[in-house]
């Protein structure tokens, strides 16, 4: 079954051509002129029920316009869309019983009451039986472990705790597709964590589609199964993630902070690990996975320095997307 399929998918929007100067400035205010920008080409994009989907790409690259469109809030200016059925800018209210979103940096809770209030809110917005919200809650708390914020006012959550209330939240009415705007955004690694883990046991235990944007490339490999990368308004790669980890996702970032006077130049010996950036006595090391790994450098590290600090992160996934752009030539981008 097709949860969701578009076909030349298009928006473009009329801006304000600049003009430079004081007079210029004076006559763009008086006379207008006008230019249209394309924020999306002519996109087609199919998604299985089920699947977990990335959909990635840098700030300016359609995303949200795309996600607005998806969920009806915004009209394509060109193109087809059907989500579970439902053509989403002409069936909105239909199609928002089926469909739960998380904003990572807008909150569906309401700020200065509990959650439990916002979850009872809900339970009548999308007409639950009070016995299936009763059920359902109780399930969501236990799985989610909210018990204990549940009667707290939201603003006095830490950010962590509220996004584990907001994706509960979300599921409470059984949505068969979830989208995910950057929901574990400024989370540490520990919360993030637990809330990958939680997506992706909803996704297995109730076959949730979800449609995953993230500038964290740990939400995209321990979230998702296909990755679509979309730049300057058109598709880039849709490729398995799998793939996508051999040939792109395939670098750590190791962070040091060493004594004054240790040489970092110790790693000549790892094969595969330089030192990219010096900042103090902080390093950015930068490992290329398909030649050593991380256990490697670090080990080497260890019995040669004292090492008053490391972490390991993901390269950005900025840096990620631009090298997938100049893997691919331009006009190789679908428009």
């Amino acid at each position: 079954m097709i949860a969701l399929h578009t076909r030349a998918l298009s928006k473009t929007f009329k801006v304000k051509r600049k003009q430079a100067g004081l007079a210029g400035s004076f006559r763009a205010l008086m006379r207008p002129e006008w230019e249209t920008k394309e924020a999306v080409k002519r996109i087609d994009l199919t998604v299985e029920a089920g699947e977990t989907v990335a959909f990635l790409g840098p700030n300016g690259a359609g995303k949200s316009t795309t996600i607005k469109m998806l969920t009806g809030i915004m009209h394509p200016t060109a193109g087809e869309a059907k989500v579970l059925g439902f053509v989403p800018w002409k069936e909105r209210n239909a199609l928002a019983y089926r469909i739960g979103t998380v904003f990572g940096q807008k909150s569906q809770l309401w700020y200065h009451l509990p959650p439990v209030d916002t979850f009872d809110l809900i339970s009548r917005i999308y007409e639950l039986t009070r016995g299936d919200y009763l059920t359902r809650k109780r399930d969501l708390v236990d799985r989610f472990e909210i018990g204990p914020y549940m009667n707290t006012p939201v603003r006095k959550l830490s950010l962590g705790e509220r996004m584990r209330c907001e994706i509960a939240a979300s599921m409470l009415h059984r949505p068969r597709l979830l989208f995910l705007d950057e929901p574990t955004i400024g989370l540490d690694a520990v919360v993030k964590q637990r809330i990958r883990e939680l997506i992706r046991e909803r996704n297995r235990t109730e076959g949730t589609t979800v449609f995953l944007t993230s500038h964290d490339a740990g939400d995209v490999e321990q979230l998702c199964s296909r990755a679509v990368v979309i730049h300057h308004g058109g598709i880039l790669l849709d490729e398995p993630v799998e793939k996508l980890k051999r040939e792109v996702l395939n670098r750590k970032t190791i962070w040091l902070t060493l004594p004054e006077g240790a040489d970092p130049l110790e790693l000549r010996g790892a094969e595969g690990a330089e030192v990219t950036e010096k900042n103090g006595r902080r390093y950015r090391v930068s490992v290329d996975l398909k030649r050593t790994g991380i256990e490697q450098v670090l080990r080497l590290l260890i019995g040669r320095i004292r090492i008053e600090d490391v972490s390991v992160e993901d390269p950005p996934l900025e840096e990620i997307i631009q090298h997938l752009y100049r893997m691919r030539k331009p006009e190789e981008v679908t428009t």
